[in-house]
């Protein structure tokens, strides 16, 4: 089962390492990890994605919430939450495949930020669905690198009338 885990945590060193070192110690391996800080400067948030058994990670909810850094632990397969991510995308191109390139570009809703005669490096952001669905479609003309930022995510707000 694929769990994603919101975790606010004390911006503060070492954090980061024994969250990580939590999910190892259980044979876990973290499949996609965000942290940045929030709008409260000594606030982190950390968006988890790991692949494991429902039961497992619950015991490693309940063992984040103990920890003293950790502020609060929000499973976002138990709520609405919207979700993105951004990948950087560099392709090999050529006179016979530019146009092409830029069309699936377009039609994904990305856009060239860098380019030479050579490469296109393509921006795109969205779902994980999409953006492994970009990477398939573009794996044919060439990709010279990928970087992923990894799930970045927050509950939907309930809607009041």
């Amino acid at each position: 089962m694929r769990i994603r885990l919101s975790v606010l945590v004390n911006n503060e060193y070492g954090v980061l390492s024994r969250v990580a070192n939590l999910f190892a110690a259980r044979g876990y391996n973290i499949e996609s990890l965000n942290v940045a800080p929030t709008h409260d400067e000594g606030v982190s948030r950390m968006t988890i994605v790991v692949e494991g058994e429902k039961e497992i990670v619950e015991q490693i909810e309940k063992q984040l919430n103990r920890m003293v850094n950790c502020l609060k632990v929000i499973n976002l397969n138990d709520q609405p939450a919207v979700e993105r991510e951004l990948v950087l995308i560099k392709m090999h191109t050529k006179d016979t495949n530019r146009a092409e390139i830029l069309r699936i570009t377009d039609i994904f809703r990305g856009n060239i930020v860098d380019l030479s005669s050579e490469s296109y490096t393509i921006a795109i952001s969205g779902d994980s669905g999409k953006i492994n669905a970009v990477i398939s479609l573009f794996r044919s003309f060439g990709i010279k690198e990928i970087a992923r930022t990894g799930l970045a995510a927050l509950t939907r707000e309930l809607k009041t009338s």
